[in-house]
């Protein structure tokens, strides 16, 4: 019979069209809610993993060929940035030279298919509320689309859930606030549900790599493509060393009871393991979201487990309207994409280095981003120029939003080749030719100007 709740929240989503295997599949994770699951992963449960470093991994050339030439390319672009204050996809955000994450992206792949005679489509999953914008922005690249595949696919949607008795939420202020993403762990169902996984199959296409759209590190490699074909495996996941910054963020693990690889996300920790969470000796990679994965075995996991391939649950809690404490409680049922790593046998791991997560995630990422930190080459691919990547920590109160942000950077971002640090407690506002050389901090409670042609060294404190 099922609950009511779980009857209303299917025909509301059957009444907005969503897709009849993502509604199977949010059934699955209702009712794994009502039976008490948490998702929560204790540290009891598991053992740090170790891994192979693709700098130490030789790949055939040849095989590297071969390999990109049969890889698609998914990128997941359903974010608007809202924490940064924007109200379209987060890829439209300039980087440099009046590029987008967009433009670059577009880039990487239309050199690498140059280079290596390769068909490597590229498709964005886009929400409904970043489609519009996102394939307006790419129509300059009339070169990009690859007959017979779609540019970009939709993410689905489901209801929030009361926390108090399960039911979907209603909320005629704002009917879009009563539903949210199912995690990027969606990008398997609508995979599926789309037909676009039997299509790339039909194509003659064996593998896909799958990143985030913010992540402009996470090109389709040859190189990467190569290990990957050359393992054997059927699922894979790009790591890197954790850093201070990434104690507060997930970790993979081995779990005791079968020694299979585990994805523990910060949200599965009991808050008794906090301590073992932050430790970086102990748990030393993180994931850059960055996937590899055979289509074929794909096919296989999704068929025998009729389309739900079972990740874990990650039970978020919020409010209905994020940014009113008063509205209801609810919970957002998520999963993570990386999760899979468990679902599959003989799924891998593979160290790389930090060129390949450049995750922006606030406006401090931007900034560093923004610099001659990095260089971007004529194959668009991010260089890193700088010895190590500055820790910037700018005031919330003045640089958080992206509007704000660019008022204060009217002349760009300063050079922070030379930079360790840079914390900025108050309102400054920078010229032109900045640099920022070692560890400087600038604290005020007037609003200042930082000076045209300026450089800050390490005793900087104005």
């Amino acid at each position: 019979m099922g609950s009511p709740g779980l009857h209303k929240a299917r025909d509301k989503m059957a009444d907005a069209g969503v897709d009849e295997v993502a509604i199977d599949t949010f059934a699955h994770y209702y009712r794994l809610l009502e039976h008490g699951e948490t998702g929560m992963v204790p540290e009891s449960t598991i053992d740090p993993v170790d891994m192979p470093s693709l700098a130490d991994v030789e790949v055939d050339p040849d095989v590297a060929a071969e390999a990109i030439r049969h890889t698609a390319v998914i990128k997941l672009n359903g974010g608007l940035g809202t924490s940064m204050g924007m109200e379209r996809a987060k890829s439209l955000l300039c980087v440099r030279r009046g590029l987008s994450f967009l433009d670059i992206i577009a880039r990487q792949v239309l050199h690498l298919r140059k280079e290596h005679d390769a068909t490597l489509p590229l498709m964005f999953m886009n929400s409904f509320r970043t489609s519009a914008d996102t394939m307006a922005a790419l129509a300059r690249y009339e070169d990009l689309p690859v007959d017979g595949l779609p540019l970009e696919f939709l993410q689905n949607k489901e209801p929030k859930l009361l926390a108090a008795d399960l039911m979907p939420v209603s909320y005629p202020k704002d009917p879009d606030l009563e539903w949210c993403p199912p995690g990027h762990g969606d990008v398997y169902t609508a995979l599926r549900g789309t037909g676009l996984l039997d299509l790339l199959i039909e194509r003659g296409f064996r593998h896909v790599f799958i990143s985030n759209s913010d992540n402009l590190g996470a090109v389709p490699d040859p190189q990467v493509a190569g290990w990957f074909a050359a393992s054997g495996a059927p699922f894979a996941i790009e790591a890197v060393r954790r850093t201070p910054s990434d104690r507060k963020g997930g970790h993979f693990a081995r779990r005791k009871s079968d020694g299979r690889i585990v994805l523990r996300e910060s949200a599965q920790t009991p808050k008794e393991d906090a301590e073992a969470l932050a430790d970086l000796d102990r748990h030393r990679y993180c994931s850059t979201n960055n996937l590899w994965f055979d289509l074929d075995a794909m096919k296989q996991a999704l068929d025998v487990r009729q389309g739900i391939l079972g990740l874990p649950l990650i039970k978020n809690t919020k409010h209905v309207d994020p940014g009113d404490p008063s509205t209801p409680e609810v919970i957002q049922v998520e999963t993570a994409m990386g999760a899979a790593i468990e679902v599959f046998d003989g799924s891998a791991l593979i160290e790389v280095g930090r060129d390949r997560f450049v995750p922006v995630k606030t406006t401090n990422d931007l900034l560093v981003l923004r610099s001659d930190v990095y260089q971007v080459g004529s194959d668009f691919v991010l260089d890193q120029v700088a010895t190590d990547v500055p820790f910037i920590d700018l005031d919330s109160d003045y640089y958080k939003l992206v509007g704000e942000f660019d008022k204060r950077f009217p002349e760009g971002a300063p050079s922070l080749a030379k930079a360790s640090s840079l914390r900025v407690v108050g309102d400054y506002t920078f010229g032109r030719d900045v640099q920022v050389v070692g560890d400087v901090a600038l604290d005020s409670a007037d609003a200042e100007r930082v000076d045209q042609g300026a450089v800050l060294h390490g005793d900087a404190d104005a």
